[in-house]
């Protein structure tokens, strides 16, 4: 039977995970404390796993890809649309250290309220704002942020989430359908947009004003 240090051990052999500093974090964050019970066998498996209301749990490689692409330092702040389970933001909440932020956007209630009762058992729960709201929008009032992971494929790139990433700032979001979408590194540098493409993927889709409907 797998653990967490199994888990993590081998995304570090196949190259997802890179870091020092992610791989102490995906160490000290049990994946097991935010799936559900049901699914609590699969937990070190990498694989997506269900959640309530048709969302999912990223898979674990998937979770390392985007942290890695993320960058995040200490004493960020940093905007993540699309709660699910929690276990991004715990993540998130871990990277960014003592003096960093998280704020978290979930759209749909009932996984919003799992996520927080879930986050109660995040160790780093202090650093972490989670809003219920359409995450197509982001969440202005603590804007700017240094970094924004989406974890839920857009048609494009939400003008607003463009607008709240700071300057020099990095967004790692999907692009594309609903059901197939290419993962894109955003660079913000004053006017200038820079984006690099890191492969296709498969999120459920972003639903909201700049979302799918």
């Amino acid at each position: 039977m797998q653990n967490l240090e199994s888990m993590v051990r081998r995304l570090v052999s196949i190259g997802y995970i890179k870091s020092e500093r992610v791989k102490r974090c995906m160490l000290a964050v049990d994946r097991a404390r935010f799936v559900p019970e049901r699914c609590r066998w699969e937990a070190y498996l990498d694989r997506p796993l269900p959640l309530m209301c048709g969302q999912t749990i990223s898979a674990p490689h998937m979770v390392a890809l985007m942290l890695e692409l993320l960058d995040v330092e200490y004493g960020m702040k940093v905007l993540e649309i699309g709660t699910g389970s929690g276990y991004h933001a715990c993540l998130l909440a871990c990277l960014v250290g003592d003096g960093g932020r998280v704020v978290t956007v979930e759209r749909i209630p009932e996984v919003h309220e799992y996520a927080v009762e879930r986050l109660k058992r995040c160790p780093h729960s202090d650093r972490i704002r989670a809003v219920l709201g359409d995450g197509s929008l982001g969440f202005k009032e603590e804007a700017p942020y240094d970094r924004i992971l989406v974890t839920c494929g857009a048609p494009d790139v939400p003008p607003p989430l463009l607008e709240q990433l700071a300057d020099d700032g990095l967004m790692v979001i999907p692009v594309g359908g609903t059901f197939f979408q290419e993962l894109i590194r955003v660079r913000k540098k004053g006017k200038k947009i820079r984006k690099e493409r890191f492969g296709d993927v498969a999120f459920v889709p972003m639903v909201g004003k700049y979302g799918w409907r």
